[in-house]
């Protein structure tokens, strides 16, 4: 799953005013955010294997570090709880508690049997990769959720918040569209690098629009 996970994110603003869209969108992407760190230094393992499920060209046997249900608690319970810290933002820190927890579910829908509860437990997974079709509404449909609700919680404060958000969400669904019918890539590692730098980019992009949009007052 890839705009599923922002989906989360940009979700979470309506009910969390208070907390930056970029921690929002780093919260359900945490698990995404680490797993290419941890194939460079040799943590977890992955390969390319086209024609593992219909929709996705990876095995990914190996990532309990990351992607475990376990460790995506301990994880959540950590930095929600760093997050309370910093910003004396207890709903915020809740809803980034959730995203971060959102994740292993998202991936249990999607994945064939390889999501595991702890380290060197059970693996579970339903599948929906199997279906291209099923993917794609599944995924497009909880994007467009996502955006009409933070839309709906937020207004641009000028052009910046504006434009550069509709160029973000347009540029977020290009990269779903062309990654699933380009090519596969040749390793992991070009893998690994690539979403490290684009999930840096994107993040700070969202940190750029978002500082330049404000909430929508409440209606009593």
């Amino acid at each position: 799953m890839f705009i599923g996970h922002f989906a989360v994110g940009f979700a979470a603003k309506k009910f969390a005013p208070r907390a930056p869209l970029w921690a929002l969108l780093a919260a359900p992407l945490w698990a995404d955010i680490l797993w290419p760190v941890f194939l460079l230094l040799g943590w977890e393992h992955a390969r390319v294997a086209v024609g593992d499920t219909r929709y996705t060209p990876f095995d990914l046997y190996d990532f309990p570090w990351s992607h475990s249900l376990l460790m995506l608690v301990v994880w959540a319970t950590l930095l929600s709880g760093a997050y309370r810290w910093w910003k004396k933002d207890s709903v915020g820190a809740a809803a980034i508690w959730i995203g971060i927890l959102s994740h292993w579910l998202l991936d249990w829908i999607t994945h064939r049997p390889d999501m595991p509860l702890y380290p060197g437990g059970p693996k579970f997974g339903l599948g929906l990769w199997n279906s291209i079709p099923g993917t794609m509404t599944v995924e497009i449909s909880m994007f467009a959720a996502g955006l009409w609700m933070y839309s709906h919680a937020t207004k641009p404060r000028d052009r910046v918040g504006r434009y550069a958000y509709w160029a973000y969400a347009a540029l977020l669904l290009a990269i779903y569209i062309a990654d699933r019918f380009g090519p596969p890539p040749e390793t992991m590692r070009e893998v690994a690098w690539t979403g490290i730098i684009a999930t840096a980019v994107l993040l700070l992009w969202a940190a750029w629009f978002d500082a330049h949009r404000e909430a929508t007052p409440s209606i009593p």
